[in-house]
């Protein structure tokens, strides 16, 4: 029995004594354990069967990541139908929205929540609010690490900001500009920092008003830059990634080139959009030794 013990003392530790480092991004698209009658849900809404639940448990399995960023998951009660508590411990944002951000991290990591990110939500008293950013700092093998999951405005995936007349693009800019404001703290700490989530925004243009506006805060490493995305890709091939990791101070050198991976599903009917998501896991590898 003392064996036992010992041997599950070693496995829960060997994420701090790796020097490898997997952070994911996945965006669960309204996952969550209320019933379709609850007035914070959409009217059509289409409820997860627990054959979903399974689903995704099994791709969260295959995903295997250190550290996940999660976006439109209910707390903490919704994300463990997905990963495993006894593996998994769980940080959201503390508010009461649906669709809220927040991490599941590896147990044997040392995991601190910091305060939300609260100006990201620009209307948190309408029914269906923006979101907050879930703030957290992790430390492995010896190396700390500052880390923000996301979910910015949808509605202005490309194009001008400043001078478009519409009020997603309007809120896009505002909320790009309290991440260049984190972002410009991290780097007064010199601290190692990582953005993760749903940005709503194609950021390959060499032009891209969001990235020149983080990218004069402090210089990022994007994984997904010059990169296309195969999640729910038809004939015409991959999309453009919305679904970013951006990567600051240190941590810039920790990337390991070439890593990028989208967990893509087994599943293509178009119904499953609904029943899994409509996006799948983005993942990279840092090397901390």
């Amino acid at each position: 029995m003392r064996a036992i013990f010992v041997l599950l003392a070693l496995l829960l530790a060997a994420p701090l004594q790796a020097a490898e480092l997997k952070l994911a991004t996945w965006n669960i698209a309204w996952l969550t354990l209320r019933p379709a009658t609850d007035e914070l849900l959409p009217r059509n809404l289409t409820p997860r069967q627990p054959g979903d639940f399974a689903r995704l448990a099994d791709y969260a399995r295959r995903l295997d990541a250190h550290v996940v960023a999660l976006q439109e998951v209910d707390g903490a009660e919704a994300a463990a139908r997905v990963f495993d508590p006894r593996e998994h411990q769980f940080f959201f944002t503390r508010e009461n929205d649906v669709q809220r951000t927040g991490f599941a991290v590896r147990r044997g990591i040392t995991a601190t929540q910091n305060e939300d990110l609260a100006g990201l939500d620009l209307v948190p008293e309408a029914r269906f609010s923006q979101r907050r950013g879930a703030d957290i700092t992790i430390e492995a093998n010896g190396r700390r690490l500052r880390l923000l999951s996301i979910h910015l405005n949808a509605g202005c995936r490309e194009g001008p900001m400043q001078a478009s007349r519409s009020r997603e693009c309007e809120n896009l800019l505002r909320q790009s500009e309290v991440l260049a404001r984190w972002i410009g703290e991290r780097r007064r700490e010199g601290v190692a920092f990582a953005i993760l989530g749903d940005f709503n925004r194609r950021m390959d243009h060499p032009r891209d008003e969001m990235s020149a506006l983080l990218a004069a805060a402090a210089p990022l490493a994007r994984a997904t830059e010059g990169a296309s995305n195969p999640c729910w890709a038809d004939a015409r091939g991959g999309r453009p990634f919305i679904d970013h990791i951006l990567l600051g101070g240190p941590a810039r050198d920790w990337l390991q080139r070439g890593s990028l991976r989208v967990m893509v599903y087994a599943e293509r009917e178009p119904a499953f959009r609904d029943r899994l998501s409509d996006h799948c896991p983005v993942s990279v590898r840092l090397r901390l030794s």
